[in-house]
């Protein structure tokens, strides 16, 4: 079935009220409506918290534990047991990092890469200097933004413990090698850890085929609210040293899910999960052989993933063909077609004239909304020399058009 774009575009409430073209997705994607409906029936039917002898409270338990069931087949997790909640991304490293720590010793060795978002940097930086760990940096191809592998092979020693990459880059789009990252981890003896939050709204993403130790992602970035998820192998979720609560069950996963959760957004998670399978069961039929091994659910799951990725390398290559004819302009990242399944529709650039300020502000006032600066990928901007302005960041999904793209060119001109 051909990926019918206005039909999918009527899932979202926020979208089409007015002129406004949303091109800030890297930052957080808008939500079906059904997600609106999952976060209010919580407040409205099941409204309590978790453990109590009642109705709502059982209610909320089971609403909980079903999402942890969509989650793992979103992911292709072995178990649900493996699916962590909480506030962000960012918040769960920070308590991952803070765990793995006390297993290290003064002089072990953590592999970081120039390409990752701070969310997967800070918090290694961190307990490097509260432990006396090393830190070793793999650097990047300038060229077109991809990772050195030489690099990553000279960076990994006897004494590696952990290695931490992104999946897909949310500057430059890129998507890393994870597969392959992950036996050169494992190979050094090292955990590997992947920051998967911009490849979720682009990849079918399947734990057990990365071999990976510890995942995370956040809902907000591919079409749910404002939650993070962790997942990690079992046995460590069990076994590591998590900062709790003492009262709290000392059982993974709720042994990481400090404090009172946010029930509202996880009932919210389970219906972005619900449209993601819509989208496979509507538009997946041509991608079903690529998972022979999975069905229902699952299936569902990743080939609905796939006609959105397919839809989306025809929005990039329309992208960057009108960046490439606008005068001075400058593109970080994968820009031959041919390699634009190694990429994310996410694609920055900067002007000559102008800085990315000046670009964005001028987007905005023209209802095109693209951010600009460095969107925490600190590293990677001062790798690119980018330090001071940063770039500007188109970032698209599969709601947005062809037509969109057009608006976007014509108020470019208008500079």
């Amino acid at each position: 079935m051909v990926f019918d774009v206005k039909r999918v575009r009527a899932h979202f409430p926020m979208l089409g009220k007015d002129e406004t073209i949303f091109l800030d997705n890297p930052a957080g994607t808008q939500v079906p409506q059904q997600v609106v409906d999952a976060v209010s029936d919580y407040y409205l039917n099941m409204n309590a918290n978790s453990g109590g002898r009642f109705k709502s409270s059982q209610q909320t338990d089971a609403m909980v534990e079903s999402v942890r069931e969509k989650v793992a087949d979103f992911l292709n997790a072995p178990d649900a047991s493996e699916v962590v909640f909480g506030a962000n991304m960012t918040t769960l490293n920070f308590s991952l990092s803070r765990a793995l720590a006390k297993t290290l010793k003064a002089g072990d060795e953590v592999v970081l890469t120039r390409m990752d978002h701070d969310g997967n940097v800070a918090p290694w930086l961190r307990i490097a200097e509260d432990y006396n760990l090393v830190v070793r940096w793999v650097d990047i191809l300038t060229e077109d933004c991809t990772l050195d592998l030489d690099s990553l092979e000279a960076a990994l020693t006897e004494r590696t413990k952990i290695v931490a990459t992104v999946h897909a880059s949310n500057a430059v789009g890129t998507i890393n090698p994870v597969a392959r990252i992950g036996e050169m981890a494992h190979a050094a003896n090292a955990l590997y850890v992947v920051d998967a939050v911009q490849s979720a709204p682009h990849v079918p993403l399947d734990v057990q085929a990365i071999g990976c130790d510890f995942l995370l992602c956040s809902a907000y970035k591919f079409f749910g609210p404002h939650i993070g998820i962790l997942w990690g192998r079992y046995d460590l979720l069990a076994q590591l040293p998590v900062y709790k609560v003492r009262p709290s069950k000392d059982k993974a996963p709720y042994r990481w899910e400090t404090g009172t959760s946010s029930y509202e957004t996880i009932a919210g998670v389970g219906a972005c999960i619900d449209y993601i399978e819509s989208l496979g069961q509507d538009y997946g039929a041509e991608f079903e052989k690529e998972y022979s091994g999975l069905s229902g659910r699952r299936l569902h799951l990743k080939t609905g993933m796939a006609a959105a990725a397919n839809y989306e390398r025809e929005l990039v290559t329309h992208l960057i063909d009108v960046l490439q004819r606008l005068p001075g302009v400058t593109i970080a990242g994968i820009v031959d077609p041919d390699r634009y399944q190694d990429r994310v529709p996410t694609v920055v650039f900067a002007l000559e004239s102008h800085t990315p300020e000046q670009i964005a502000t001028h987007l905005a006032q023209n209802s095109v909304y693209v951010w600009d600066g460095n969107y925490y990928a600190v590293e990677i901007m001062n790798r690119l020399g980018r330090s001071e302005h940063g770039m500007v960041r188109v970032g698209l999904s599969h709601y947005n058009t062809h037509e969109e793209i057009d608006r976007f060119e014509t108020v470019m001109k208008s500079l």
